[in-house]
């Protein structure tokens, strides 16, 4: 009983570290993509931690909302981030040659 009880605890301090970790990475990381994978990953390992602290019901808001949800809408907001880029730049390349080609 007190190896379980040990065990408990060790998974317990793991899941703490990791959640740590998990956020600094998220909030450190230049890379928006690797960002929000990490985010989703920390709703996902929170809500081990309120499974844990006997929560269900938050722990099913948290992992419904928190990493399912607002991923989803960040991944698509970073989707619409990226081709809004992609089309300044094509615009702008466009523009170039267009001078360019006027210039000569």
């Amino acid at each position: 009983m007190e190896a379980v009880t040990l065990l408990q605890s060790a998974f317990d301090a793991v899941l703490g570290l990791a959640l740590l970790w998990l956020a600094w990475r998220a909030l450190a990381s230049p890379d928006l993509f690797r960002s929000i994978v990490l985010f989703i990953a920390f709703g996902l390992l929170m809500a081990l931690a309120w499974v844990r602290l006997d929560a269900p019901d938050i722990a099913l808001a948290e992992a419904a909302i928190g990493a399912g949800l607002t991923g989803a809408l960040l991944l698509a907001a970073l989707a619409r981030l990226e081709s809004k880029n992609e089309t300044k730049k094509l615009h702008k390349k466009d523009n170039e040659s267009e001078v360019h080609d006027q210039g000569c």
